[in-house]
């Protein structure tokens, strides 16, 4: 994202423009010199990063378009933001490529101003599509029933065109004070220096730091939400299984204070007179058991009767025993996944706004070239990482993708 002032370049280039024309009559009778090692593993890297991000968010993009049943508002507001993360992934990092392995701006000030649009408009865009997707998710938690009528293609729509005007709006100033100022006739470098720290201020906020606070917050109460509907839907679940104790549903061999619910030992279980019949030390004699057949195959037809009807209240047990681990295991998902979508984003976005508002505001401090080129490119690779996190714990997503796969094997 390289709106952002990277003026330290200033003081890089000066320094290299005097070396490069010190050894200019050297380079001349050597020829063009080799790219080092490190140079190409750096360019081969971020290359990969590129294909990688490319591939991943068409296959969401797809996925979406030729399943019927992802064709949902919610989905919608993820594919805006594939489309917006496959721009930067197409426009951006190419450039930024070139830009890094040449060292110095060679494609003119009209493709620099152009590069520098579209850097600015679609990372911004894609941060604000993350705070509109936590948004969302909110609403369709907090107030389900009612945002269920509202939350129409329209709508995902409206959502999708107020994200990208805010980031118009964002972005806009600090590119049209960079076109009004003598910054654009730099030839060597595609900068945006920030002369007052307005600049810094509107830009790194209105693009960072309010869409993080705002996502902070909506996640927050997202996972408070699901805990709540956790603990209601247990309660709804004790008292269905206390009905069916008090209505009889439950053998009277398993009492309600027995069993795995309060940690006490279950009461045995009556032997049936069949299986009585069965101990050795209370056989009959044989001429006994052949004068009475029908009586020894109805007592295996109740014993029949009696174990399915045991095993079915038994299963009934089981699933209200394990419904506290199901809800359990279901909150420490919800939390994880909440708690990767978070991660991710404050990673790869957090030190390079960080460091935007330190440089602009300390006029001592500064960071090196390659220090800021690692922190843009820790926010490029947010791009790579949404279409895995926003689509992997999804049931529909992953049959989706299965079938692209398949499919593509008979292409």
């Amino acid at each position: 994202m390289s709106y952002a002032p990277l003026s330290f370049r200033m003081d890089f280039f000066n320094f290299t423009e005097g070396v490069f024309a010190a050894n200019g009559s050297g380079n001349d009778t050597l020829g063009t010199p080799k790219l080092p090692p490190r140079k190409i593993l750096l360019t081969v890297t971020l290359f990969i990063v590129a294909v990688l991000t490319t591939f991943l968010n068409c296959l969401v993009i797809t996925a979406i378009a030729v399943t019927r049943k992802l064709h949902h508002p919610a989905n919608y507001l993820i594919c805006s933001l594939a489309v917006t993360d496959l721009l930067v992934a197409v426009l951006v990092m190419p450039f930024s490529i070139v830009y890094i392995q040449k060292e110095t701006w060679v494609m003119g000030q009209v493709m620099c101003t152009i590069w520098l649009s579209v850097d600015v408009t679609c990372c911004t865009c894609s941060i604000l599509h993350l705070a509109a997707i936590a948004i969302d998710r909110y609403r369709a938690i907090t107030d389900a029933v009612e945002y269920s009528r509202k939350r129409t293609g329209a709508m995902a729509g409206q959502m999708v065109a107020v994200v990208w005007l805010l980031s118009i709006l964002i972005s806009l100033p600090p590119l049209l004070w960079r076109h009004f100022t003598e910054d654009s006739e730099q030839e060597d470098q595609c900068i945006i220096i920030h002369h007052h720290i307005a600049f810094t201020l509107y830009s790194t906020f209105g693009a960072f730091y309010i869409p993080l606070l705002l996502i902070l917050i909506l996640y927050y109460k997202i996972y408070r939400a699901a805990q709540t509907l956790y603990m209601r839907r247990e309660a709804s679940r004790a008292s269905r299984h206390s009905c069916m104790t008090n209505g009889s549903m439950i053998p009277s061999t398993y009492p309600a204070g027995d069993g795995d619910l309060d940690g006490g030992p279950r009461s045995p279980e009556p032997l049936s007179p069949a299986e009585k019949s069965s101990d050795p030390s209370t056989e009959e004699p044989p001429r006994e058991r052949m004068r009475a057949p029908k009586k020894s195959l109805q007592g295996k037809s109740r014993l029949f009767e009696s174990r399915r009807f045991e095993s079915r209240s038994e299963s009934r047990r089981s699933q209200f025993n394990q419904g506290p681990r199901i809800s359990g295991s279901r909150e420490r998902k919800a939390a994880y996944t909440l708690g990767l979508i978070i991660g991710a984003f404050i990673i790869c976005w957090l030190p390079f706004f960080v460091k935007e508002v330190i440089v602009n505001t300390c006029n001592s401090c500064y960071t090196s070239v390659e220090m800021a080129d690692f922190l843009t490119w820790l926010g490029y690779i947010n791009s790579l990482i949404n279409p895995l996190i926003y689509t992997i714990f999804n049931e529909d997503f992953k049959k989706a993708f299965q079938r692209l796969v398949r499919c593509s094997h008979y292409l």
